[in-house]
């Protein structure tokens, strides 16, 4: 157990009733998760207000309330706390009941709409490879050094953070890797953490659903520069005109990456292949598994940073040339016909634009490019026609189908999507809601040396449709499909 006080300093309380001076369990936020004596913070939520269940969480036990506003009945007995905002209070009380584990390792956060879990999952290799104990905290999964745990969101809660902080402290943890979402920016799940660096990758459509224009979903990102300590590094992709926007507060030492630009990290892709691409890098030559445009800057990304924070260069250049590629991320299998099938998380307009300049890039000319391709329900719409457009302009047939359509019509999301589709494009587009039978559809179609992208769900092994999930793993599916088709 834990004093209250201490797990409540630099949280920015505004009033308290009752004493500080006591002993506490847990910290929660969820009021079905409340045990006996453990501190409950009520959080507004976009779903829900936690200051309803307040008088739950006295119920199953809470000793303690932190929340922005008294209730009008005060239990005797129970210590009532106000704070200015409950998120950053959340944030700053984890990290003082876990000891402030971001202190005692350090700690990378890798943020922008795309490229973040290939950076921090790739640093993570590459660490590792470099014999030391490394962190990860990503989309795919949270490693405690070799230690797997499971994970649901980009950023993680507070509590979740801190918790497997203090676990990497615990197994002496080095270097720890992070994805930052702006959801977890914004709802101060980063607060109280302190950062050895951070990177920058890109900014384009995503998330306007939540952030409502582009200047905040931009904005929001930034503020993960602007609370950098002096110590730290701000490591940002000068080739992306937000790059520079990144670094204008920040009080942390300036660095850039970029393959078009002037930077103090400058990459060239030399030449492409299905197998991989020849790269310099500050005039030293590195090949690499990874493929496209997009995986350079992704490379170039996490050659600076292993520099900045210390690793020697030509070993940094060979590990890099060893690491594989991220599960979902340009995952390629190429069938005994010679059908190639790639696997792609490209679920944004600029991401599904890359991936298929890439493959048109190696490409020989006379291959067809058949995109099967849907998006998310609950999510941001307008980028849906957008999505539309590329696919169909971009590919020799489209396939639209389903995503996670989560509480939406699938039928209806598609007429979004192809609402994008111009005339002279449409006779290439075709709409299957169910995303087996469109993948089955695109195997059926491709002839030899035909290219396949399956875009959307990249690593995901599960699809979510009215609030349940079905295994669902579009790598296994299009691998055997072309298995049963070569038969």
């Amino acid at each position: 157990m834990k004093l209250l006080k201490d797990i409540l300093y630099g949280a920015g309380l505004n009033a308290v009733n009752g004493s500080t001076d006591i002993l506490v369990n847990e910290i929660c936020f969820d009021s079905r998760k409340v045990a006996m004596d453990d501190v409950f913070v009520a959080i507004k939520g976009t779903l829900t207000d936690g200051h309803l269940y307040i008088q739950r969480a006295i119920d199953l036990g809470a000793k303690a309330i932190v929340c922005e506003e008294f209730p009008q009945l005060l239990v005797d007995g129970i210590t009532y706390v106000e704070v200015e905002d409950g998120n950053t209070a959340l944030a700053v009380m984890a990290s003082n009941y876990y000891g402030n584990p971001s202190k005692n390792l350090k700690l990378v956060g890798v943020t922008g709409t795309n490229g973040k879990t290939t950076i921090s999952s790739l640093l993570y290799q590459l660490f590792k490879k470099a014999g030391y104990k490394v962190g990860l905290l990503s989309t795919i999964k949270i490693m405690v050094d070799d230690t797997v745990h499971a994970t649901t969101h980009t950023t993680p809660d507070a509590l979740t953070i801190n918790k497997h902080l203090s676990l990497m402290n615990e197994v002496g943890v080095e270097f720890c890797f992070m994805e930052v979402s702006s959801h977890g920016i914004h709802q101060k799940r980063t607060k109280g953490l302190v950062f050895e660096g951070a990177i920058f990758t890109n900014l384009s459509h995503d998330h306007l659903d939540y952030h409502k224009t582009f200047a905040e979903y931009r904005d929001t990102k930034k503020i993960l520069f602007d609370e950098l300590p002096k110590k730290a590094f701000a490591l940002t992709n000068i080739d992306d005109k937000n790059g520079a926007v990144m670094l204008q507060n920040t009080k942390a030492k300036k660095y850039t990456y970029a393959l078009q630009n002037f930077a103090d990290f400058r990459g060239q892709v030399l030449e492409a292949q299905f197998t991989g691409q020849l790269l310099k890098i500050n005039e030293l030559e590195l090949w690499s598994k990874l493929i496209g445009h997009f995986n350079a800057s992704n490379m170039l990304a996490i050659y600076a940073t292993a520099d900045l924070l210390g690793l020697e260069t030509l070993e940094t250049l060979r590990l890099l040339s060893e690491l594989d590629n991220v599960d979902g991320r340009f995952q390629h299998h190429i069938s005994a016909t010679k059908i190639t099938a790639i696997v792609d998380y490209a679920h944004t307009p600029d991401a599904l634009k890359n991936v298929l300049e890439t493959i048109h890039t190696l490409r020989t000319g006379n291959e067809r490019v058949i995109t099967v391709v849907g998006c998310g329900g609950d999510r941001d719409s307008s980028k849906r026609p957008v999505m539309g457009h590329i696919a169909s302009e971009m590919s020799n047939q489209a396939i639209f189908t389903s995503d996670n359509p989560r509480s939406e019509s699938p039928g209806a999301i598609i007429s979004d999507m192809e609402a994008g589709v111009e005339a002279q494009n449409v006779k290439k587009t075709l709409s299957i809601e169910n995303r087996e039978q469109a993948i089955k559809a695109a195997c059926q179609m491709a002839e030899s040396e035909d290219i396949i992208l399956i875009a959307g769900k990249g690593h995901e092994t599960y699809q979510e449709t009215n609030g349940k999930r079905i295994d669902f793993d579009d790598f296994k599916i299009v691998k055997n499909l072309l298995k049963d088709l070569n038969k």
